[in-house]
């Protein structure tokens, strides 16, 4: 037992050594003419919406952290799946082909992929250019089951019915996002991946940062993105200046103007080139799944980034940004306020939902050591062994299918963090979805008993998805339900059997 718990220290004392974080400059909020007491209010407001599990927030003024937190089990030096705010992330990289002379907005679609095109072209598809896909206006009505059902994506996109004319049909959609990776991908020689780690990532200094890559050895573009809240911080910094980064023109200042402006009709206010448009005059941002945001306001010299699961449509959240925050901040430094430690204070001391219950049951003495069998399930569990831990913790030995096998210690009233075997669960399923990820991931529980009920919450701290449990123990099985936070309302019942 104390070995276990060794090398869970030593997991967790590596990963905290090798975090690439605390490198932007922090001041006070009143410094920078921000309220700390309009920063609790946000902070609050956000961590206790209901439907939603905020996993970090960081804001910034004047380029400065005036405020962050990240509630319990996350942490700021774990990576953060983006889902479609890595769209964003692929203009920058055209953006900076383009400066180099190595696209154009008008070079055509079909130019680039002569192996792949139909034995017939039609007008539609020879007169798509790389601005329409910039723009969401393709022309081939979406099709988001493509990445889960074959392993040529391009060819397949191109197969498509190019409906209406590019240029004129604002339709969302993550594989023409793809298409303009593969298109870097061909211009460039490089994925986008190290396109951007040679041109953007390494004068930044990000470098913990990964991609999803395709069954083509393309980096997926549309979603896939993972990366830490205070890489995505500079990113939005050096977007909300223009393209410089410590001095340095990294992107220009022409490119990061044309893609922050209005192209296209969609949503609400309108969309750029892979960046969406906002309430709040002259607020532009990247928006991913679940809400993953880097909100850059250039009217108040501010920028945020955040990153939850939340089953909200994303307004409630941005609405506290645009209603109840951004209109209290000051055009110059205020004074020290006291509010200032009660900031402090909380962002130490946030943390997600602890499950409900005790430390024991009398039932447990029946269950500890004995196999579990879980029928088949999306999360590949297959035998379950609970045994109690010290320090108040229950460990859950799991065996997976694939034959991988590992412990997930839970805390009692506190998580217990610990490496997991092989991938946590994600809300899409596209083909060889890890390529390109290197992990490890980890998993953070706790537990707590209500008489033959075991409530368990697992959350994957380093992607995005978390699991909430509950063991129902009967005699002679155990129904376990399972619920998770990008499905609402659906709860999976599974009947297991005790060996």
């Amino acid at each position: 037992m104390k070995k276990i718990f060794a090398l869970l220290f030593l997991l967790c004392a590596t990963l905290v050594a090798n975090a690439q974080i605390n490198e932007l400059p922090r001041t006070t909020p009143e410094e920078q003419g921000v309220p700390s007491k309009a920063l609790v209010e946000l902070f609050d407001s956000l961590h206790f919406m209901p439907g939603t599990d905020i996993h970090s927030m960081i804001v910034m003024r004047h380029g400065k952290v005036v405020g962050e937190f990240y509630p319990a089990p996350f942490a700021a030096e774990y990576q953060h799946t983006q889902y479609s705010s890595s769209k964003t992330l692929v203009s920058i990289a055209v953006g900076i082909a383009i400066d180099e002379n190595r696209l154009r907005l008008t070079d055509r679609v079909a130019v680039f992929f002569p192996e792949y095109l139909p034995d017939s072209i039609s007008a539609n598809l020879a007169k798509m250019t790389l601005e329409d896909l910039l723009t969401m206006q393709s022309g081939i009505k979406p099709d988001w089951a493509m990445r889960s059902k074959g392993t040529e994506w391009i060819r397949t996109f191109l197969s498509k019915d190019v409906k209406n004319v590019p240029g004129e049909v604002f339709a969302y959609d993550s594989m023409v996002t793809y298409m303009i990776s593969a298109i870097v991908q061909k211009a460039t020689g490089k994925t986008v991946l190290e396109y951007l780690k040679e041109k953007l990532f390494a004068p930044m200094n990000i470098t913990k940062v990964n991609w999803e890559t395709s069954p083509e050895g393309v980096n997926t573009g549309g979603w896939g993105l993972h990366i830490q809240s205070e890489s995505l911080a500079k990113v939005g910094q050096m977007w909300l200046d223009n393209g410089v980064w410590d001095g340095k023109q990294l992107v220009s200042k022409e490119w990061i103007s044309q893609m922050s402006s209005k192209h296209a009709n969609g949503g609400d206010y309108g969309y750029g080139y892979q960046v969406w448009m906002c309430k709040y005059p002259g607020a532009v941002r990247a928006d991913g799944a679940l809400g993953q945001y880097v909100i850059v306001v250039p009217e108040k010299d501010v920028v945020i980034v955040l990153t939850e699961a939340s089953f909200t449509n994303g307004k409630p959240q941005r609405g506290l940004i645009w209603d109840k925050f951004l209109p209290q901040l000051a055009d110059g430094p205020l004074p020290a306020s006291k509010d200032y430690e009660l900031l402090k204070k909380k962002q130490a001391s946030y943390t997600l939902e602890i499950p409900s219950g005790k430390e024991k049951s009398s039932v447990m003495k029946k269950l500890a050591g004995k196999k579990i069998s879980v029928p088949k399930n999306k999360y590949g569990w297959k035998e379950v062994v609970f045994e109690q831990g010290a320090d108040k913790q229950l460990l859950m030995h799991l065996t997976k299918t694939d034959g991988t096998t590992y412990t997930q210690p839970m805390g009692y009233k506190k998580w217990a963090t610990c490496e997991i075997a092989g991938l946590p669960p994600y809300s899409i399923n596209p083909i060889d979805w890890h390529r390109g990820l290197e992990g490890p991931f980890y998993g953070a529980a706790a537990y707590g008993w209500e008489k033959n009920l075991l409530n368990a919450n697992i959350h994957y701290v380093n992607w995005v998805s978390s699991l909430y449990t509950t063991w129902e123990i009967r005699e002679g099985e155990i129904i376990l339900s399972i619920s998770n936070n990008y499905v609402k309302n659906k709860v999976e019942k599974f009947t297991c059997t005790i060996e």
